[in-house]
């Protein structure tokens, strides 16, 4: 399919993340995450940019921010792809 690592991600209560994440070398307490295109996910077909307020694709984030990760199903990955590409 496509060789990005594609992640479910949780930030905080019902704030779910699918995001491309790459883990970079910090100092600690520094932020270590890229996250590449996130996109906050309400639903299968109701994903949204997470941060409506910026042009940017990427953000950084502490690991330590990141309560759990997991691997969205291929419908979701799908979906996401259709939107970032």
């Amino acid at each position: 399919m496509s060789d990005k690592v594609v992640k479910c991600i949780l930030i905080g209560p019902d704030v779910v993340l699918i995001t491309e994440i790459e883990e970079i070398l910090a100092d600690i307490g520094e932020p270590d995450c890229r996250l590449i295109n996130p996109h906050r996910f309400f639903g299968v077909d109701e994903m949204k940019p997470w941060v409506n307020a910026s042009e940017q694709s990427e953000y950084m984030i502490r690991s330590s921010d990141i309560l759990t990760i997991a691997d969205p199903t291929e419908e979701i990955i799908k979906k996401y792809l259709e939107l970032t590409a």
